[in-house]
């Protein structure tokens, strides 16, 4: 059974951080940081087919959640605070309501339980057209990217995952060609009987629209003591563009 890769940082209560589709554990290390010199023990974690954790055909939030599990056992964690980002919070909900007793407070990242369509098309069609045989750095890459992807900070968000594959060539870590097949699977919902009763942040970006007002009935199903609050000046990556009050709510509820 392959285990996680993960950055453990800090010693305390466990609390485990699950990025989003195409990210990365490093993508949290600064607010991972944080969190760890304030009385927890950080778990930045990549999940399949994303950073340095292996690469696997079989990809459903079902799946993904499994992974977490096997993590928390391979580390001796019996419950752990789990927060979750876009695929991760999806992650992080059915591992949840699947596993009640093994997540002691839930935050949720800018995410709903309901479907997604399939909406990252022009993504993994600009990243189609890079050819590492022809670059040779970052910078040329991004040239390459901004041809098809004008959003700098989206490009820079994915250049991240670039690393020597081996000498003189670049490549990306996560797994292109499964992620690009299984886009379906992304968009998917949590099981529509899944209830988790713990206690529950849903943060949602006030420039965002994954998370609507009209999705608080579902929310509630779901997850009945959920609280949602909103991070001010954010989108989708609220935990990047306004990462203080995204610490200063998150820190607040885990530690209520």
């Amino acid at each position: 059974m392959e285990i996680l890769h993960s950055k453990i940082l800090g010693e305390g209560q466990p609390f485990i951080i699950l990025h989003g589709f195409l990210g990365m554990s490093d993508n949290w290390k600064t607010l991972g940081t944080q969190y760890s010199e304030n009385g927890y023990q950080v778990h930045l974690i990549d999940q399949r087919n994303h950073g340095k954790s292996f690469h696997s055909e079989a990809f459903n939030y079902d799946i993904l959640s499994d992974d977490v599990i096997n993590y928390m056992d391979h580390h001796n964690i019996d419950s752990a605070y789990v927060m979750g980002h876009s695929m991760g919070g999806k992650t992080a909900m059915q591992l949840a309501t699947s596993h009640p007793e093994r997540v002691t407070k839930l935050i949720v990242a800018d995410i709903a339980p309901k479907y997604y369509p399939p909406h990252h098309d022009f993504i993994f069609d600009g990243l189609s057209h890079l050819d590492f045989d022809q670059i040779s750095d970052r910078r040329e890459a991004d040239e390459a990217l901004s041809k098809h992807i004008k959003e700098r900070g989206i490009r820079q968000f994915l250049l991240k995952n670039l690393y020597w594959e081996e000498k003189e060539k670049l490549g990306f870590r996560f797994n292109f060609d499964v992620l690009k097949e299984r886009m379906e699977e992304i968009g998917e919902n949590i099981s529509s009987n899944a209830v988790y009763d713990g206690a529950t942040l849903f943060l949602r970006g006030d420039r965002s629209e994954y998370i609507q007002p009209a999705d608080a009935p579902e929310i509630k199903r779901h997850f009945p003591n959920a609280e949602i609050e909103t991070i001010d000046k954010a989108g989708h990556w609220l935990h990047a563009e306004n990462p203080k009050q995204f610490y200063e709510k998150s820190f607040s509820f885990l530690n209520s």
